[in-house]
């Protein structure tokens, strides 16, 4: 929702400065996007007049123009068609930068001819316009106005966010409401006089009262269409949207400042009487937008006696549709059911401004209001002579009342504040208040028709302490019961914490990742079931739960490579769902290394499969995992690489896999090669021992310690962890150490001479 600081003002008399009603509007819940300040971003473009314009001597499409600056008379080439001596434009000198190009202009030459500068169209200049001419101001603007003064651009434009249950903050009037509820100015409230009608009001019909309760319409015959006021369309093209002639500009204004929306109907191509009823198989229409949609029994419409004429409160029809033509205009304003509004913006994929605030739910006491406000703007602006109004169906009724105690503020919220305050509060923002009883102190709040989301006192608790300011709300914890002692972590927990801060200590950095992935993805990785779709995916490509977390962070890495680090070392500890049974989501630590040396005049080696296997085993061992017990398996998934993979195992379970992702499985997620990985289950980890109480008295040796390097020839099938946990298998003397390492060396010459030797180190022993 976007709407321009003296738009605001108009509804708001207020001395406080921008920044001063930002700051209020956050503090009572609407959440500010941005402040968009035109006036610097195009503070460098004026007004300029070509003087004349002749064909390009090298070039069909071109124009050379003499024009008129704020510089002095330059030459310009510009290739507009609608380029002509006379017309007064957009001017943008040498070294300016165009937001809508993103470039900055320099002085080059355009088959031949040098161009001193650049002719703008609304594109170029982010206004929200066609780029199919340049721009054609005023023509008695005087050249070296800023082009910002001659469009009224330099007015700050506020954009905010507005939640679903507040459908009245998607128009002005509701947002300086609130504000001069909350002190910041003062309410202006101008009273719409309805508009006495003369003449027969044209035929309204409502099949389904439960999709359409009201619709309400009027005729305005002999209105004289064309191009909006000037401030009208600065309005519009100050909040993104483009002008297209009075009668529809209205309803937009009347859309964004009263959240009313309303359609015009060309009523000369309305035959017979409109009605509101459900689609019909088979009908179709072509809407405003230019795509032509099919009708189904679920959705409202809008029709006369031959044909569609639109989807009730979603979009209107393209054949009676209003035009520069029009003389007699059908002016409609209705309610229609948000929930249906809703379910059919979803079937047609369309999302209107008035599909938008409908399906939010509109203000059911504002439909005549609406209907007489856009009279009024018609009948100034166009002309014309308006008939009565004809009404079908009947205003839904208003919120149900609400019992409330002033004093549920203060227990729910702690603020301690006045039961006259609370009914002043609720009064400045349109609440009805009236005492219960002489005697009690509740009181019968009456929500109004724009507040449908007010269901009971927490509602009002909620309305009151956001204007008198959260800040206001003590800090206090809730009241713990007696003896309460905060829950221990779980052991999943706790090894989940202690795994990230050791791949932090290694210099990974953590990644949060979706959990759910493409199913191409997932299905080269071993997953991609049905059992693993998501029925209502937030994102289309989104469909499917992970597999395994290396998906979405090997995508990661290539992200940060598309963008210049190409050593990116990532881990997640996340799950990763096998099946949808619940012991098919794995609690793991998964971490991907994009093998690529660092950039450096030296040449330096390349990340291989020991430099993750020794990370993985620093990671274990943090975990307190038995490492020496672990047994190095060659076996993995289809998605790592063979020969360059390995498992660790403890017993039949799998502990971990590390070393190198499968080049088809990067392929699949378009990702360069290679890339090194491991990934831990962290569930598959023993138990770990309840320690004791007492720790065991202190050992310490008087040796030094004493290393020693030696070779062995064994087979060559026999693994070299069984070498490695011989070696630092727990001895207790040095003699010990040898006696069991020459019985290695033994057994190992001894299968040795039946097959051809080869030769193997293993690692120091150390040994105190």
């Amino acid at each position: 929702m976007k709407f321009t600081l003296s738009w605001l003002k108009e509804h708001l008399a207020t001395d406080a400065t921008l920044d001063e009603i930002v700051e209020r509007m956050t503090m009572t819940g609407l959440e500010v996007e941005g402040v968009e300040d035109a006036g610097a971003k195009l503070a460098a473009f004026t007004v300029a007049r070509i003087k004349s314009a002749a064909k390009h001597p090298n070039a069909d499409k071109l124009q050379v123009c003499q024009v008129e600056t704020a510089l002095g008379d330059l030459e310009i080439v510009c290739g507009a068609p609608n380029a002509r001596a006379g017309l007064v434009t957009a001017f943008a000198p040498i070294g300016t930068y165009v937001p809508g190009l993103d470039v900055t202009l320099e002085a080059r030459p355009v088959r031949g001819v040098v161009s001193n500068g650049m002719l703008c169209s609304g594109a170029e200049l982010e206004l929200g316009e066609e780029s199919d001419g340049i721009l054609e101001l005023d023509a008695n603007l005087k050249v070296g106005t800023p082009v910002v003064e001659a469009l009224g651009l330099n007015d700050p434009v506020i954009d905010i966010e507005v939640t679903p249950n507040r459908p009245d903050w998607l128009g002005v009037y509701g947002i300086a409401r609130d504000l001069a509820a909350a002190g910041i100015g003062k309410l202006v409230t101008k009273p719409i006089i309805p508009i006495p009608g003369r003449g027969a009001a044209p035929l309204v019909e409502i099949e389904n009262t439960e999709a359409c309760p009201m619709f309400a319409a009027r005729l305005i015959r002999g209105v004289k269409n064309g191009p909006s006021p000037d401030w009208l369309q600065q309005r519009l093209r100050a909040v993104g949207l483009r002008p297209r002639n009075t009668l529809v500009d209205i309803t937009n204004l009347i859309a964004l400042d009263r959240a009313r929306p309303l359609h015009v109907y060309d009523a000369s191509k309305v035959k017979g009487a409109i009605r509101a009823r459900m689609g019909r198989e088979g009908e179709s229409f072509k809407a405003l937008d230019g795509a032509v949609y099919t009708v189904t029994p679920a959705m409202c419409v809008i029709a006369d006696d031959e044909k569609v004429l639109g989807l009730g409160g979603v979009i209107g029809g393209e054949e009676s549709g209003s035009s520069e033509a029009t003389t007699d205009v059908l002016l409609e304003s209705a309610y229609f059911d948000p929930t249906l509004i809703h379910a059919t913006g979803r079937a047609t994929g369309i999302n209107s401004d008035a599909q938008y605030r409908f399906a939010r739910g509109v203000d059911t006491g504002f439909v005549l209001p609406g209907l007489e406000l856009a009279t009024q703007l018609i009948t100034k602006y166009c002309g014309g002579e308006a008939s009565d109004v004809f009404v079908a169906g009947a205003e839904p009724g208003p919120p149900p009342p609400i019992n409330f105690d002033p004093d549920r503020v203060r227990q729910l919220a702690g603020i301690d504040v006045k039961p006259t305050r609370v009914r002043a509060v609720l009064k400045d923002l349109g609440f009805e208040t009236s005492a219960e009883g002489q005697s009690s102190k509740r009181i019968i709040v009456q929500p109004p028709t724009w507040r449908r989301d007010v269901e009971g006192g927490a509602d009002l608790v909620e309305e009151v302490a956001r204007i008198e300011g959260f800040d206001k709300m003590p800090t206090n914890e809730p009241p713990r019961a007696p003896g309460f002692r905060s829950p221990p972590a779980s052991v999943g927990e706790s090894r989940t914490r202690i795994a990230r801060r050791a791949a932090a200590s290694l210099g990974y950095l953590e990644a949060i990742t979706w959990s759910f992935c493409p199913r191409a993805f997932a299905a080269a990785f071993g997953g991609g079931g049905d059992d693993m779709m998501v029925a209502n995916p937030i994102a289309s490509d989104l469909d499917c739960m992970r597999p395994s977390a290396l998906v979405n962070l090997i995508k990661a890495a290539q992200r940060n490579a598309d963008r210049g680090f190409d050593d990116a070392r990532l881990f997640e500890a996340g799950p990763a769902y096998q099946s949808a049974a619940p012991e098919g989501q794995l609690r793991t630590v998964a971490a991907v290394w994009r093998a690529r040396p660092p950039r450096h005049w030296r040449a330096a080696p390349q990340p291989d499969i020991f430099d993750i296997k020794r990370d993985l085993y620093t990671l274990l061992e943090a975990l307190g995992a038995p490492v020496a017990s672990l047994q190095t398996a060659s076996e993995a998934p289809a998605h790592w690489r063979p020969g360059r993979t390995g498992a660790l195992k403890l017993g039949p379970k799998v502990i971990a896999y590390f070393g190198e992702i499968h080049p088809r499985a990067l392929k699949a997620l378009d990702v360069e090669a290679p890339m090194l990985a491991f990934e831990v289950f962290l569930d598959a980890l023993p138990a770990p021992r309840a320690k004791g109480r007492a720790k065991p008295p202190l050992e310490k040796l008087d040796l030094q310690p004493l290393t020693r390097d030696f070779a062995f020839i064994v087979d060559d099938a026999t693994p070299a962890a069984d070498v490695v946990r011989a070696a630092f298998a727990p001895i207790s003397s040095s003699s010990a150490m040898w006696r069991c390492l020459t019985s290695i060396a033994a057994n190992a010459w001894r299968r040795a001479r039946k097959a051809s030797p080869s030769r193997s180190h293993c690692s120091r022993a150390k040994k105190r």
